[in-house]
């Protein structure tokens, strides 16, 4: 891993699930990760639901939009966790893998996203103390 750990959140859209997670480690890792998001087949918005969820918590998700899934991407990263997109992310020796099952929210009322969020934001609490031993 590099000195500056490097993480990839890979959806099929790239409007909900990748896009909450991004947010919420970068918010944690205050700078301390690089932190990117892309999706298998993005969309032309995140979802408005996750937008809204987000907003709760003090995060502007208006202004994102979803990424592609670039290869250069994938190579740059130490860490790549896949959230429903199936084969879609390219495998590379060395990098580790992770596979978070989570409900998609696309479509789903706030009171639906909110747990999704919720238990991304654990999971990536959780990324953060393995890569960050210190953080505390």
């Amino acid at each position: 891993m590099s000195d500056v750990p490097e993480v990839l959140f890979v959806c099929v859209h790239n409007a909900g699930r990748s896009q909450m997670a991004a947010a919420l480690l970068d918010l944690h890792a205050r700078g301390r990760v690089i932190v990117r998001s892309a999706g298998s087949t993005p969309a032309a918005e995140v979802h408005p639901g996750v937008v809204q969820a987000m907003a709760e918590l003090g995060m502007d998700l208006s202004t994102e939009h979803p990424k592609p899934l670039a290869d250069g991407v994938v190579r740059s990263c130490d860490v790549v966790v896949t959230m429903g997109c199936g084969d879609a992310c390219p495998v590379y020796p060395g990098k580790r893998y992770l596979d978070w099952e989570l409900p998609d929210p696309a479509g789903l009322p706030l009171e639906e996203v909110r747990p999704i969020r919720d238990e991304i934001d654990a999971r990536v609490r959780a990324l953060l103390r393995e890569l960050l031993p210190d953080s505390g």
